[in-house]
């Protein structure tokens, strides 16, 4: 066998917001254009929670779906893993939120903060977890509700961003498939090209950095598209040469749905059709640690993500964190 398997992904979910933004809500809010937006980014519409609605919410439903696929009960979960920049509240974790709002008694409860390489992260965590034989039902989500700490005053980054989270169930390989390989890298020197200033220990919450606008998203977009393109095609290129594997083999590459553009350079550094590349950017929009699981769960529903496939997993996020995986289905 060419591949070594240590866990494997039983159950996959996702939840998104009933409440759709589109392009041309976006134009009545500030100065922008339904044009500009899919050409830079290749967004059209995006979910947006109503008030009241909460990550922990959205983390539960898709969480529940992933657990019926696979087939266990709350009490069997070992470990939850969340993946998440906006949380309930700054502390205790959301994932302690989700294991109460689950019923998991059993199962230890944590978030990670990789923003948009969250999820990713967390398999990495999860599948060495398994490994080591200490856990068997690993829960891992990636969930956020970047619409709380959007700024719809900033042209530049509202037509951006999403809310919606989802979930996968890890468990040890039946030796037929499974994570192939992980890889996480993060360079700190950026960063600051992404980042939310307002609420931490630098500048704690006051009329000051409320009126400054501080607790909303700021993004330096051309520096951040820049790594974004250099880094995402590194770690896919990285990966398809660790593990031997050519892109002949490769079935599917579900990549950060950041912006179209970084996508199809990914695409295109690893020399794969776009055929085998599942985007729905145009309609979720950046979902960031959720990301990745919503679209591998709507690969699966739409028959894109069959059992067997050998998957390719890639993502970058603030920080600046990069993070890929490679699995079979």
């Amino acid at each position: 066998m060419k591949y070594q398997f240590k866990s494997m992904i039983t159950g996959l979910g996702f939840s998104v917001p009933d409440k759709v933004l589109t392009n041309a809500d976006l134009e009545k809010i500030v100065d922008t254009s339904d044009q500009w937006i899919v050409e830079r980014t290749g967004m059209r519409e995006r979910r947006i929670g109503e008030q009241g609605v909460l990550t922990s919410d959205l983390c539960s439903d898709a969480a529940r779906k992933a657990m019926d696929e696979a087939k266990i009960d709350p009490g069997d979960l070992d470990v939850i893993i969340v993946g998440t920049v906006t949380g309930d509240v700054q502390f205790p974790s959301t994932a302690c939120y989700i294991q109460d709002n689950l019923n998991a008694v059993n199962a230890a409860a944590f978030d990670i903060s990789a923003a948009c390489s969250g999820f990713l992260y967390g398999l990495t965590i999860a599948d060495n977890f398994i490994a080591s034989g200490k856990y068997k039902n690993i829960l891992v989500i990636g969930g956020e509700m970047l619409s709380r700490i959007t700024d719809y005053e900033d042209r530049r980054t509202c037509v951006l961003f999403g809310d919606g989270a989802g979930a996968a169930i890890l468990q040890p390989s039946d030796g037929t498939r499974g994570i192939v390989k992980t890889f996480m890298k993060s360079d700190g020197h950026l960063a600051d090209l992404l980042y939310m200033p307002g609420g931490g220990s630098k500048h704690p919450a006051s009329n000051e950095t409320v009126e400054k606008r501080l607790h909303y998203i700021k993004m330096a977009g051309q520096e951040v598209f820049k790594a974004a393109v250099k880094s995402m095609g590194d770690a896919a290129s990285q990966m398809l040469k660790d593990t031997k594997t050519t892109t002949k083999e490769l079935d599917l590459l579900i990549p950060h749905q950041a912006n179209i553009r970084i996508i199809d350079a990914t695409a295109r550094r690893i020399r794969l059709p776009k055929e085998k590349v599942f985007i729905n950017v145009d309609r979720y929009g950046n979902t960031s640690a959720a990301s990745i699981p919503i679209a591998m769960a709507e690969a699966r529903d739409m028959g894109r993500l069959k059992h067997d496939d050998l998957c390719l997993l890639v993502s970058f996020g603030g920080g600046f964190t990069f993070s890929a995986v490679l699995f079979k289905y």
